[in-house]
């Protein structure tokens, strides 16, 4: 799909505000309210907008650990990578997994309520052999910055 500058406004706005109402996004594109709704659901069915979600304030909820870990594997056949990806994708500690190039396999972002919590994962992991050679850990002590916004403005 060709995306043009008013594609981009309504992208841009309700990435930032999911419930931005109707009226307020026809202002934001520049828009009067049908053709803009017309062109939202079009992104929507295109597959360009994934969904909605609420953003929390995690900290709030629960206090938690936050964990980088670095993986290598020992082997490195696509039944070795497929194994490892399904152990890790079913873990509800696992919030993100990066496949990289390099020499290293693999990023995970893990949240567990504590350092211990994390360590009996890994742990788990190990004892059921799922072809992790090496890890390193590395305790996130201060976030800087986690926008999960695409910058759509390397666009335009």
């Amino acid at each position: 799909m060709r995306l043009d500058a008013i594609d981009l406004k309504i992208l841009d706005a309700v990435q930032r505000d999911g419930r931005i109402t109707k009226l307020r996004l026809a202002e934001t594109a520049g828009l009067s309210p049908t053709p803009v709704w017309l062109r939202l659901r079009k992104l929507e069915q295109s597959g360009l907008i994934a969904g909605y979600h609420a953003r929390l304030a995690p900290r709030k909820v629960m206090p938690f650990a936050a964990v980088i870990m670095e993986i290598t594997l020992s082997n490195h056949r696509q039944a070795d990578f497929d194994r490892f990806e399904r152990a890790v994708k079913t873990a509800p500690q696992v919030v993100a997994i990066w496949s990289v190039g390099g020499k290293v396999d693999y990023f995970l972002k893990i949240l567990t309520p504590d350092i211990e919590a994390y360590q009996t994962l890994v742990d788990d992991w190990l004892a059921t052999d799922i072809g992790i050679e090496r890890y390193f850990t590395y305790v996130v002590t201060r976030t800087v910055k986690d926008d999960p916004d695409f910058p759509l403005a390397l666009l335009g």
